[in-house]
């Protein structure tokens, strides 16, 4: 065996020793976290993978970028074969692709054509982050050197790549006829014509001392993602988002009361920490950030992973944290402040717009549970709202007796008088007590008689779905509100619950199973377009009007739910326009602010997030700004007014829309 091949074994075995050791060490810090299971349906994981990972769909939701890191993701792929052949050969040097025949053919030509189209990519990644430098892309110095570095790193890598393959016909002659498909030979081969033994050496040995730079300084990088970034895709949710909490046993003392700290989050939340690109794309869309609050979804992640490469290693090992550690927590101003957490509507655009699929919202939320139910530190106005949501069922004063009071005039049928019916109608705490939302409950009301409708409703036995108590933090308060409308829920027999709420719908329809709940729950968008479709409901011809509207997209109808179609199929049955879409919308559409209880808060930092989206819908000059959301109605309605636009512009449900139109 001679030296050189002695030497790449030693390198070889030194560096795959190293790596490995830093990827049990990561996975000795996850094992700190809560358990999860996210090893569930693995046939859905997998498509999931060659969907978003492989294909890189959610990438090309920004066109530009997402070509080039497609680019340089599809050209790790391909270029792989470079790497496998490079490294066989350090211990067989006589080994060459070449013996593949005419399929190598394709395999070098590949290479080639990837190979420039990662340069290339690399060159205009370069270019962006130094000389345009999005704002989503700025951070600390480390974070941009880190970046340049790595991007130089695959850049050596691929140029390195390029000298092999055009010296490499010279020690496998035999190939040569194969080596041909590499086209980029014939234009630097003549370049080293004099020494071509020498460059050979020079670029091999460069080529897989790079790559075994690159794989151990990785662990060490935010680039680490390359390595954790397909499984991450793996390990996320199947289905709608939901809220990783299960019933909670209370008067157990050991029981979680929110994530302050590392180790008190779940590996999984542990985990997107080391496969967040820290691209900014969630921070980029982020309502709070937009609108000046101190929230940065990118950060928080971030934060996440400084703290538990900071403790975890203590830990770990069993050695006891140095004070200055120990002091710190991860809800604190040293990392995480109150008041990034409190900013967050739950809106789940981050989610949507993460390319790995990092799961933010589970995060703030956990952290939210800390503070609330351990530290019992949360904005002074909630106080009122958590007092009104354990005395009266609803985050209104109002009491139970009055729950009725917006059916007045009308007949709607309770379900203690019927105990068995096709549709129970779940109003809402807005439907019930809100004076402008009162009005679409009505509307609902009248579209299931006139439609004839087996339908009922709880009336006084309906409380609060704990929606908002849950995402505020107050898990307790939450899981006492779930039990007690899911013992209520038991007494009767239904086919189906609507909901007019969205929040209502994502609660009861994708949470309450984890209380051994499972019921088939329908957005009355859904259900009205059921209607319309079956010509239960008809449309006066006579009535189509010719406003122009423009719909905005609720938060937990749309990315919670994907239900983006059926409101805007009812606004085209009813009005000879048009939908006027605004720039943000669909899976794009921007938060009107009230989402995970913010509804309940007020905004004291920056823009106010509805007079944002009000603006934008403004623009449009529309006659009805549509919704099909309480809080969506209530934001909206208020932007419209404080824009002195209320005599011009209405905010109306699509329930309302339909009912002005039907025979």
């Amino acid at each position: 065996m001679n030296f050189q091949i002695v030497l790449f074994v030693v390198l070889f075995l030194a560096s795959f020793t190293f790596f490995i050791y830093n990827l049990l060490r990561i996975r000795s810090y996850l094992a700190l976290g809560r358990g999860e299971n996210r090893f569930s349906r693995p046939g859905e994981r997998i498509l999931k993978v060659l969907k978003i990972g492989i294909a890189q769909s959610k990438i090309f939701r920004d066109p530009y970028s997402g070509l080039m890191h497609a680019l340089i993701f599809w050209g790790f792929l391909v270029l792989g074969s470079a790497v496998t052949e490079a490294f066989i050969q350090g211990f067989f040097p006589s080994f060459s692709l070449g013996i593949l025949g005419s399929i190598s053919r394709i395999i070098f030509a590949s290479q080639d054509i990837f190979g420039i189209l990662v340069i290339l990519s690399v060159i205009y990644a370069l270019v962006r982050r130094l000389i345009i430098r999005p704002k989503r892309l700025l951070g600390d110095g480390h974070t941009n050197s880190d970046a340049v570095f790595i991007l130089c790193m695959i850049m050596s890598v691929m140029l390195t790549m390029f000298g092999v393959n055009a010296t490499k016909a010279l020690v496998h002659p035999e190939y040569s006829v194969y080596y041909k498909a590499h086209f980029t030979a014939s234009l630097l081969t003549p370049l080293f014509q004099n020494s071509l033994d020498t460059y050979y050496s020079i670029f091999w040995w460069s080529h897989v001392l790079i790559i075994f730079v690159f794989m151990n300084y990785l662990p060490y990088s935010k680039h680490f993602h390359i390595v954790t970034s397909l499984p991450n895709v793996y390990l996320s949710k199947l289905g709608p988002q939901t809220l990783d909490t299960e019933e909670i046993n209370f008067d157990n003392e050991n029981v979680f009361l929110g994530a302050g700290d590392m180790e008190q989050l779940t590996w999984k939340e542990m985990f997107d920490g080391y496969a967040c690109t820290e691209c900014g794309r969630c921070t980029s869309v982020c309502p709070a950030n937009i609108t000046g609050k101190p929230l940065s979804p990118r950060k928080i992640i971030m934060n996440i992973r400084q703290r538990v490469n900071e403790k975890a290693p203590y830990l770990t090992s069993g050695k006891s944290l140095p004070e200055e550690i120990e002091s710190r927590k991860l809800v604190s101003d040293s990392y995480i402040a109150d008041a990034e957490l409190w900013a967050c509507t739950t809106c789940m655009a981050c989610v949507q717009e993460c390319p790995v699929n990092i799961e933010h919202v589970n995060s703030i939320v956990d952290m939210r549970r800390y503070l609330v139910q351990s530290e019992s530190r949360f904005p002074e106005e909630l106080m009122t709202v958590f007092g009104n949501m354990e005395n009266n069922g609803a985050p209104w004063a109002f009491p139970q007796s009055d729950r009725m009071n917006w059916a007045e005039g009308i007949s709607v049928p309770l379900a203690s008088d019927k105990t068995e019916f096709d549709i129970l109608y779940w109003v809402g705490c807005a439907g019930a007590f809100d004076k402008r939302y009162q009005k679409v409950s009505r509307s609902v009301a009248e579209i299931l008689n006139k439609s004839g409708i087996n339908y009922a409703v709880l009336g006084t036995e309906e409380k609060c779905n704990g929606d908002s108590a849950r995402r505020l933090g107050n898990e307790f308060l939450a899981q006492t509100l779930i039990k007690e409308n899911v013992n209520t829920l038991a007494k009767y027999k239904f086919k189906k619950i609507l909901v007019s709420c969205p929040h209502c719908l994502q609660t009861i329809g994708n949470e309450y199973q984890a209380f051994g709940a499972d019921y088939e729950v329908i957005h009355h968008s859904e259900f009205i377009s059921e209607l319309i479709r079956d010509e239960k409901i008809k449309i006066d011809e006579n009535k189509i009007h010719d406003l122009k509207i423009t719909y905005h997209d609720s938060c937990y109808l749309g990315r919670y739910n994907n239900i983006y179609d059926e409101p805007r199929n009812i606004i085209k049955k009813v009005s000879r326009n048009n939908i006027a879409e605004m720039k943000r919308s669909k899976d794009k559409g921007f938060c009107c602010g009230a989402g995970g209880g913010r509804m309940w808060m007020e905004e004291k930092t920056g823009k106010k997030v509805n007079t944002e989206r009000t603006e934008e819908a403004l623009e449009l000059k529309p006659d009805v700004i549509s919704t099909a959301c309480p809080f969506c109605m209530t934001m909206l309605t208020d932007g419209v007014k404080e824009k002195g636009k209320s005599d011009e512009v209405k905010v109306k449900d699509i329930a309302e829309i339909l009912l002005e139109t039907v025979k």
